[in-house]
C-alpha cells in the first residue's frame, strides 16, 4: 500500500490545471485571457461589430431607418420633380426674358392685325372709288360702302381675337411657349410634374389676364407684373398660381 506523493499526501485525484485537456466549464476566463476550450464570446465593442447580432448605423449616420438604394442619389428640392438637365432643380425664368417673349409676342399680333386690317381697308376704298359721284345715288352707294368698311372691320377684330385666344392657349398648352418664349429660350411647365401645361392649365392661364383687361387694362397689367411680389421663388403671376404653372428657362 502506497500513500500519495508529498504534495498529495491523502491520495485524491488532482483536476488538470486550466487550460489542458476538456474545456472549464462554469470557470469564466481570465480577462484579456481567453481561456484554450470553447471560445469566449465578447460583447460588441464600441465601433467594433460583435459576433452575436448584425450591427445596425446609428441615429444620425446614412442608412438610418431604411436602406439607401445604390446609386440613387437623395432626392433636392421641394414641390418641383428632379427632371432631366435641372439638377438641383429648375432656372426659373427671369422678368426681363419674360417681358421680351411678350413683347415680341405683341409686335407679332400688331403685325397680323396691321396686315388683315389693309385687307379690309382697302377693299372698302375700292368700294367707295366705285361710286360715281354725278350719281343721284351717289350717297347711298357712299353710306353702302361705309357700312362694308364697319362689317369688314368687324370680321377683321374678330379673327383677330380668335387668332390671339388659340395662339396664345393652343400654343402654350401643347407646345409650352409661344413664338415670343421660344425665341428668349423660356417655357411654360406644370409645376408638379415639370411637363407641359396641357389645354386646361393652360386656358385659365390665358383668360386670367384677358379678364383683368376689362378694367381698362389695369387688371391685365396687375397680373403681368404679379411675379415681382412672389414669395415663393418661382416668380409665380397671379395666373400662374391659379393654372399651377411657373416659367423656366431652357
Amino acid at each position: 500500500m502506497s500513500f500519495g506523493s508529498p504534495n498529495n499526501p491523502y491520495g485524491q485525484p488532482q483536476n488538470p490545471p486550466p487550460g489542458y485537456g476538456a474545456p472549464q466549464e462554469g470557470q469564466p476566463g481570465q480577462p484579456g485571457q481567453p481561456g484554450y476550450g470553447a471560445p469566449q464570446e465578447q460583447p460588441g465593442q464600441p465601433g467594433q461589430p460583435g459576433y452575436g447580432y448584425p450591427q445596425y448605423p446609428q441615429q444620425g449616420q446614412a442608412g438610418y431607418g431604411y436602406p439607401q438604394a445604390p446609386g440613387v442619389p437623395p432626392q433636392q428640392g421641394y414641390g418641383y420633380p428632379q427632371q432631366g438637365g435641372y439638377p438641383g432643380g429648375p432656372r426659373v425664368a427671369s422678368m426681363a426674358r419674360r417681358f421680351s417673349a411678350r413683347l415680341i409676342d405683341s409686335v407679332a399680333f400688331v403685325i397680323i392685325y396691321a396686315v388683315l386690317g389693309f385687307i379690309g381697308v382697302a377693299g372698302s376704298i375700292g368700294d367707295m372709288q366705285d361710286c360715281d359721284p354725278a350719281s343721284v345715288n351717289y350717297e347711298s352707294c357712299m353710306n353702302d360702302a361705309g357700312s362694308d368698311f364697319a362689317s369688314s372691320f368687324g370680321a377683321i377684330f374678330g379673327v383677330f381675337l380668335l387668332i390671339g385666344v388659340l395662339y396664345e392657349w393652343l400654343m402654350t398648352g401643347l407646345v409650352g411657349a409661344t413664338l415670343g418664349k421660344l425665341c428668349v429660350g423660356i417655357r411654360v411647365v406644370k409645376v408638379d410634374t415639370g411637363q407641359k401645361p396641357g389645354l386646361g392649365s393652360s386656358f385659365i392661364r390665358y383668360i386670367i389676364p384677358v379678364v383683368g383687361g376689362f378694367a381698362c387694362g389695369i387688371g391685365q397689367l396687375l397680373v403681368y407684373l404679379s411675379p415681382f411680389w412672389d414669395k415663393s421663388g418661382r416668380q409665380q403671376g397671379w395666373h400662374d398660381k391659379a393654372a399651377g404653372t411657373m416659367v423656366i428657362q431652357n
